[in-house]
């Protein structure tokens, strides 16, 4: 995995100036926001119908997991008493 380092910005950038981040997301096609100098969060173009097919099989279906089991969650919780 390549990491360009003009596609990233800190927390603190990204507050003050999202547009900022908007225009590199428009660009680039994502930026990545650090938050304690890790990456934290992934800005994506949503119109960019690529993004979700660069995903392994296991990665989306780990991705649709954790969705249904935070919508579920008290469903789940009532079925395991």
């Amino acid at each position: 995995m390549l990491i360009n380092t003009e596609t990233m910005f800190s927390m603190t950038q990204a507050n003050q100036n999202f547009s900022t981040v908007a225009r590199t997301v428009d660009r680039a096609g994502e930026a990545m926001i650090l938050r304690n100098n890790k990456p934290k969060y992934l800005v994506v173009d949503v119109e960019n119908d690529n993004y979700i097919f660069d995903l392994s099989e296991d990665e989306r279906v780990e991705i649709i997991g954790k969705r249904v089991l935070n919508k579920y969650i008290n469903a789940f919780k009532e079925l395991g008493r």
